[in-house]
């Protein structure tokens, strides 16, 4: 599935978490990966708690003919690339503050 069908899928359900404990009624879980978890065994947890959809990486947790399991080359990569079409959506600039102190003064001067 390329991003562009994905990103069909993330405009009818436009919230996105990577947590199964935290799964809101219609979001779109995406499994990552860190050092000492796969996301892609918590799934099927999410979709039980409610997530309309699972981005996954690994066909072994797909079920057999359940289309709520979108499986990609790399999840994290997804996540980047569907944050982007999204992006894309608007016409407005981004704004970057950095620095050791004021931020949040900038932020709120903005």
């Amino acid at each position: 599935m390329d991003i562009q069908e994905i990103y069909k899928i993330y405009q009818a359900h436009p919230v996105v978490t990577t947590d199964s404990r935290n799964c809101p009624e219609g979001s779109i879980f995406v499994a990552l990966k860190g050092a000492s978890f796969d996301g892609n065994k918590f799934a099927e947890a999410a979709l039980e708690k409610g997530c309309s959809y699972a981005i996954i990486d690994e066909k072994e947790y797909a079920k057999a003919g359940d289309e709520r399991y979108i499986l990609v080359d790399d999840a994290l990569v997804t996540y980047k690339e569907l944050a982007r079409e999204h992006r894309r959506q608007f016409s407005i600039p981004v704004i970057g503050i950095t620095g050791t102190n004021g931020k949040t003064t900038s932020k709120e001067l903005i």
